[in-house]
């Protein structure tokens, strides 16, 4: 699946890897939704790490479409929170 972080690039990520990040964003849903700032930072940071650990960068002109775009590290808990589906970023 091709991953785009706002901001900073697609990556390639294999599917094997998303039970981890499933888990992050369950996490993060339920802090989004409680409004609890500390752990959305930390869960919004681990979660875009995991893609970048997990996943492998497409060049910069590469033109793929992105299948999932995930907020950037900057990301506010309110701007993510409008990003937020009803399964959270990443739909299973």
């Amino acid at each position: 699946m091709i991953v785009r972080i706002m901001g900073e690039g697609q990556v390639k990520l294999a599917d094997h890897h998303f039970a981890r990040l499933d888990r992050l964003d369950d996490e993060l849903l339920a802090e989004v939704e409680s409004g609890d700032e500390a752990g959305f930072r930390r869960t919004l940071h681990a979660l875009l790490d995991a893609v970048r650990e997990f996943g492998e960068p497409l060049p910069d002109d590469a033109l793929e479409p992105s299948e999932l775009i995930l907020p950037s590290p900057e990301a506010s808990l309110d701007e993510v929170r409008d990003m937020l589906g009803d399964e959270g970023l990443i739909p299973t």
